[in-house]
């Protein structure tokens, strides 16, 4: 399998299955819009006479023997191994936990997946002893894994902020017990954030998640107080002191765009110029009945915005300077291991959530729902044929992934997406997936460009 794309003056041919990219003139390009294996010895009469009418026929001769050769040398067409990895996609030992700190949140944001942050079960917060339970369920549940991560969620996790210092030092002794090895991450809308917070954070979050959505007037109009109030300037001025102090750990802020910002490059540009060069901006997922959703009939300026922010963030690297849009980070050299290739993220089967009472889901995205609850910690119950299913969701599980060009890059898309908006975590999410595409063919191109000009 092979894509052919062309963006901003590129033709770009990806062979699907290596994961080769190239570049190619507009005779190669053209041609492999009409051949494909099986090959003939030589290339076809009808092909011959209909490019003959814009190249030259011995060029399109010797272009169609290249084409032959770099399937020979399986370069172009190579065969799919990756399915055979996909028996192996069994369940593995849990080794990430999403602990929900906090079912409360001291904003009203007005596309929030949990229901302004009470997940639709009740504003309520997460005890010192259910996290230490929950710490522990985690060192059991991992086996031999000896790094595990541990990332505090809302709501707003801030609003707990003693019990998350508690927990913390409770897993700093716990490794020292266990011979483990916590990663601790918190997501933070940054209303509360004083000196002593900031340093704590700092010194012991792996990584840090700051939750902001770009211009003044974008952030402040889906993302008020709980009086309604707009929180921009509210937050920035914390997030500007921990960016200061952070240095060169881990840290991004996150934003998310709506149908009201589909020029969401001014965003990003925006988010950097502030002085954030971790910057990650995903589209809102909604009913389509929401005035805020992204719809079928916003596609095409999306993807002409993506092609913009591409060039501006090229602008910016090219210039010396440096800023990582995460949805444009590609490995065209060897990318994940197999298995994540094939799975992605591993919610429900190493990744789990765990709600304040104690509650297992999958993952953040499906508390409250009940057809997903996997147990508790607090009874012991696990369950493991649903850990069995997540296992088991994989892009070739998953028919319309299995055809897809992009499979490996997505790994089958969000699993909670794919439930909430098409039905069960089998079937692929169309709109998630249109969007992922666009963004692959734009960092596909940016990375293939770069290093075709350090080649040069």
């Amino acid at each position: 399998m092979i894509h052919k794309f062309k963006i901003d003056g590129y033709n770009i041919v990806l062979d699907v299955n290596s994961g080769g990219v190239h570049i190619v003139d507009d005779l190669t390009y053209d041609l492999l819009e009409n051949v494909e294996p099986p090959f003939s010895e030589k290339c076809p009469d009808e092909v011959l006479k209909k490019l003959g009418k814009l190249y030259n026929e011995q060029d399109v001769i010797e272009c169609y023997e290249e084409i032959v050769s770099l399937y020979n040398d399986k370069i172009l067409f190579s065969e799919d191994d990756y399915e055979k990895f996909a028996k192996t996609a069994v369940s593995s030992p849990v080794k990430a936990m999403c602990l929900l700190i906090s079912q409360d949140c001291n904003m009203r944001c007005k596309y929030c997946f949990a229901s302004t942050g009470d997940y639709g079960k009740g504003r309520k917060l997460m005890s010192i002893e259910t996290g230490k339970k929950a710490l522990d369920f985690l060192i059991e549940k991992s086996e031999d894994r000896k790094f595990l991560e541990v990332d505090f969620f809302g709501g707003e996790p801030m609003m707990n902020y003693d019990a998350v210092k508690a927990i913390v030092e409770y897993g700093r002794q716990r490794e020292k017990e266990t011979g483990k090895e916590f990663r601790f991450t918190i997501t933070t809308n940054g209303l509360v954030m004083n000196d002593e917070q900031l340093d704590f954070i700092n010194k012991e979050m792996k990584n840090v998640v700051l939750s902001i959505d770009g211009r003044k007037e974008v952030h402040d109009r889906m993302r008020p107080t709980a009086n309604g109030k707009g929180t921009y300037d509210l937050i920035v001025d914390n997030f500007k002191r921990f960016r200061a102090v952070r240095g060169d750990k881990e840290y991004y802020v996150r934003g998310t765009y709506t149908k009201y910002n589909l020029d969401f490059s001014e965003d990003v540009i925006h988010l950097y110029e502030m002085g954030f060069d971790q910057i990650s901006v995903e589209p809102v997922m909604a009913d389509p009945k929401q005035p805020y959703a992204i719809t079928e009939g916003d596609l095409a300026k999306i993807f002409k915005e993506y092609e913009v922010l591409a060039k501006k963030i090229s602008k910016i690297l090219n210039s010396g300077k440096f800023v990582n849009f995460f949805h444009f980070m590609i490995d065209l050299d060897q990318g994940p291991c197999a298995i994540k290739r094939l799975r992605g993220c591993g919610s429900g089967n190493e990744y789990i959530a765990v709600s304040p009472d104690g509650e297992i889901y999958p993952c953040h995205q499906f508390v409250g729902i009940e057809k997903f609850k996997m147990g508790n910690i607090y009874d012991g119950t696990f369950d493991l044929d649903i850990k069995k299913e997540f296992a088991a969701s994989h892009v070739y599980s998953k028919p319309e992934c299995k055809k897809c060009w992009a499979k490996f890059y997505c790994s089958g898309g969000c699993n909670a997406n794919n439930y909430l908006y098409a039905g069960d975590i089998h079937n692929a999410h169309k709109l998630s997936c249109q969007i992922q595409k666009k963004r692959l063919e734009c960092a596909i191109m940016m990375k293939a460009v770069k290093l075709l000009d350090n080649a040069q």
